[in-house]
């Protein structure tokens, strides 16, 4: 049966891996609410300390509680004891958590002492037993202790060892990094941080250790993104927290009638690019819960999970699941929209593509400097041919703005700058939306994929330049009859003509390389 967390007179206490991690079992003597011995068993010390070989941050957590546990029993608060068979090292790695956790549960259950644990099924099976449990519930929260770092204008807090805390103040495009203390922190104060971050995530609902490597954490918390490293990754521990400043609604862009028109209707294939820390994500969590509002069913891929969305949208995390599971989830599913967080990988665009091809709507974020760079990342991951399927719209955010909205169409044609017709191809328009302008146009020459600022042809031969090379033939060749279409001037010339004007004809080829025009002659 579960007892209540009081004072629990002179009783025999065996707490498993999980409460170790998440430092309940220090606290609750420091409380008062367990006295009496407490005994570590063996196979959770062999579980924490391979953790700790691995460089997981969750070995280093459970270590610092029983070294809080041993000052604690020097200074006669409890009586602290190692006991229970040890396990081999191959068992730890073989046998895994569930099979230490069934060790430590037998050994208490042999011993006739209380189990504590932060594991709800450990506690429930223990239950079952007949053991005496102390289940340490995640929604017993505390003050976390990076809020102490953050006020409303901060958008991240870095940490390191020897230096002075600095946090980043301000919002997209315009912030500072401004200090946040006065004496640099120690590797104790960076471990005792990391310590219980780790804590924190374990007991909370709220809280995901997303990726733990050797030398590094990165850890979602409620609203912080936390990345923590340690020796030998990098020169000294590490601690970078962000949590976004605002939530912003698809309304608060004001974006124009025509773009939330083609938000409505026709856009399935998004693209929304921009420099890290511009407000990608932000925008991309707006845009789905714009599309939840309107009765679409939206889910999301993240690495990590930390958009702050609604219940109504299902996040799922790519760092649980191999992107195989994720494939079939969605494709079963069927969601209107995914939204995909943070693209870098191969396999992260052949997911998008495959999802997008399937039939759903697709919301891919992408780090970009300028616009194209966005439609470039899927070049030589799918084939040409394959993107003005895979994405219609990009948007490009630019200090949390919207800063520039493309349109990917496909068509058939002389790519601007080519002079011969018969080089005509299928070309990939890239255009303004909001202005209908052509800025790119992107084919394959020979083996080459080119992707062209089809402006700066514009620039070289307008209107006036055309005019201007128009002119110099009619001086050049007075009589000649003269026709353009686009950038492409017909010359022609009568039979009885051509000795005269054969001479000629070097100066109209100097005219083409100049003003990157063809000029084409023919015999009347």
């Amino acid at each position: 049966m579960s007892i209540t967390l009081g004072p629990a007179g002179e009783e025999v206490y065996v707490p498993d891996t999980s409460a170790l991690i998440e430092g309940a079992v220090s606290r609750l003597v420091k409380e008062g609410r367990i006295k009496g011995r407490i005994i570590i068993h063996r196979a959770s010390l062999a579980e924490l300390e391979h953790q700790a070989n691995k460089g997981r941050a969750t070995g280093y957590a459970g270590l610092e509680e029983i070294r809080r546990l041993r000052k604690l029993s020097e200074q006669g608060v409890v009586m602290v004891e190692i006991g229970g068979e040890k396990p081999r090292a191959t068992d730890i790695k073989v046998l895994g958590s569930e099979a230490i956790d069934s060790l430590i549960r037998d050994y208490a259950y042999q011993i006739g002492a209380t189990l504590i644990t932060g594991d709800r099924v450990q506690a429930f099976v223990a239950e079952a037993m007949g053991l005496n449990v102390i289940y340490i519930r995640p929604e017993e929260k505390r003050v976390f202790i990076l809020e102490k770092f953050f006020d409303e204008t901060t958008m991240s807090v870095h940490l390191k060892e020897g230096i002075i805390p600095i946090a980043k103040k301000g919002r997209p495009g315009d912030w500072a990094y401004e200090p946040i203390g006065d004496k640099p922190l120690t590797r104790n104060d960076l471990e005792e941080i990391a310590n219980q971050i780790i804590e924190e995530t374990r007991r909370r609902p709220d809280g995901f250790i997303e990726i733990d490597r050797f030398g590094s954490t990165i850890v979602q918390l409620g609203l912080y993104r936390i990345v923590i490293t340690r020796p030998p990754l990098s020169d000294g521990w590490e601690i970078t927290a962000v949590r976004p400043l605002k939530k912003l609604s698809l309304e608060d862009y004001n974006l124009p009638p025509k773009l939330i028109k083609r938000l409505n209707e026709r856009a399935e294939g998004i693209l929304i690019a921009g420099a890290p820390g511009m407000g990608k994500t932000t925008f991309a969590q707006a845009l789905a819960e714009y599309y939840m509002r309107l009765g679409k069913v939206v889910k999301t891929i993240e690495s990590p999970r930390d958009m702050n969305l609604p219940p109504e949208i299902t996040q799922y995390s790519k760092n649980y699941a191999d992107l195989g599971e994720l494939h079939d989830i969605l494709l079963l599913s069927r969601p209107d929209y995914t939204v995909f967080d943070e693209m870098r990988s191969d396999e992260d665009f052949r997911l998008y593509a495959d999802l997008r091809l399937a039939g759903i709507g697709m919301i891919g974020v992408v780090h970009a400097t300028t616009p194209i760079d966005a439609i470039q990342r899927f070049i030589g991951r799918v084939e040409l041919g394959m993107i003005p399927s895979l994405i219609d719209t990009v948007i490009f955010i630019r200090n949390g703005y919207v800063d520039k909205v493309y349109e990917v169409k496909m068509t058939v044609k002389l790519p601007t700058g080519l002079k011969e017709a018969e080089l005509s191809r299928p070309v990939i328009e890239v255009r303004d939306f909001l202005t209908d302008e052509l800025e790119y146009e992107i084919y394959t020459f020979g083996e080459q994929t080119v992707v062209i600022p089809v402006k700066k042809f514009k620039a070289k031969t307008g209107l006036g330049t055309i005019d201007k090379v128009v002119r110099t033939i009619e001086r050049i060749l007075p009589g000649a009859d003269i026709s353009v279409d686009g950038n492409i001037i017909t010359v022609t010339i009568p039979r009885s003509m051509i000795r005269t004007y054969n001479r000629k004809l070097k100066r109209l080829r100097k005219l083409e390389d100049k003003y990157n025009v063809s000029i084409k002659i023919r015999i009347a």
